[in-house]
């Protein structure tokens, strides 16, 4: 079954920072979680935890070329 998962740290309108989470199949809308912090160092520290586990379990680092083809 084909998954995604995205990892992206968001500032706040409050001067913080938020670890937005979103995963599902590949064609659906999938769900998302947003978890709040004080400040990025917090997040960046959130966010690497997440992205050890996550690549444990097998998921990888995938771009996607926004060129248009030729």
């Amino acid at each position: 079954m084909a998954r995604f998962y995205v990892l992206s740290i968001q500032p706040t309108l409050f001067g913080g920072s938020s670890v937005v989470r979103e995963w599902g199949r590949i064609g659906t809308k999938g769900q998302c979680k947003v978890e709040l912090l004080d400040d990025t160092q917090q997040a960046e520290q959130i966010k690497n935890s997440i992205v050890r586990s996550k690549r444990r379990r097998g998921y990888s680092d995938v771009t996607q070329d926004m060129s248009p083809d030729k």
